[in-house]
């Protein structure tokens, strides 16, 4: 049993994967060295030969110390099975998340180089068309947001309307509003654009729902 206390010291101390390995051999020590002391006591003694049908002593089972060890060892030994099985999932869902952040930063990345290329072309409809999918739109919402601001705009910067004030693309009112996506926001289509799809996906969540919006009201 001193063996048994020192060896269970050691495991408290040590990773999981070392305490599982201690555990084995701990049990083995615990088996190997009470069971056979036990066995010796109960030897016959030299020269005597064994009788034919005697009930054998009950000195040669293992002892009540020997299979309380034993028995603590399974328990420890499950113990630390279950451990194992939980670091195994917490590492498999660390790699899951990392895996995660890695295709999403790389998709963020793909996402703001498309940008910068329809921005490079000066092309307003090229730049809209490149934020799409930044606001979780397809493809397909371009052809009701090139209606909506053909309608309003003309898709031009420099769009103003005298009555009301509207200003740009997205004819924000008034087009100061616009500011909020970038202090150039009177010459610079990328701002203006960006400012106008945040104000769909807020008001209406799609183009589509603000295409529907300025059919019915003429304006959204």
């Amino acid at each position: 049993m001193a063996r048994l206390s020192s060896l269970a010291s050691f495991c408290s101390s040590k990773p999981a994967f070392a305490t599982a390995a201690t555990l084995a051999i701990g049990g083995a020590l615990a088996l190997g060295t009470a069971i056979p002391a036990s066995a010796a006591t109960a030897a016959p003694s030299t020269g005597s030969a064994p009788s034919t049908g005697s009930v054998p002593s009950a000195a040669s089972k293992p002892s009540a110390e020997t299979v309380a060890a034993a028995s603590q060892w399974v328990l420890a030994f499950k113990d630390v099975q279950a451990t194992l099985a939980q670091q195994g999932k917490a590492v498999a869902t660390r790699a899951e998340q990392a895996a995660a952040a890695s295709a999403a930063h790389k998709h963020a990345a793909q996402a703001e180089a498309a940008v910068a290329r329809a921005a490079a072309s000066g092309d307003p409809r090229a730049i809209a068309k490149s934020m799409l999918a930044q606001y979780g739109w397809d493809s397909s919402q371009f052809s009701y947001l090139n209606q909506l601001w053909w309608h309003e705009s003309g898709w031009q910067v420099n769009a103003n309307n005298p009555g009301s004030g509207a200003y740009g693309i997205p004819q924000a009112l008034p087009g100061s509003q616009m500011a909020s996506a970038g202090a150039d926001w009177q010459t610079n289509p990328a701002t203006q654009i960006k400012w106008g799809l945040n104000y769909i996906k807020g008001r209406y969540g799609s183009p589509s729902g603000a295409w529907a919006h300025e059919q019915s009201s003429n304006w959204y």
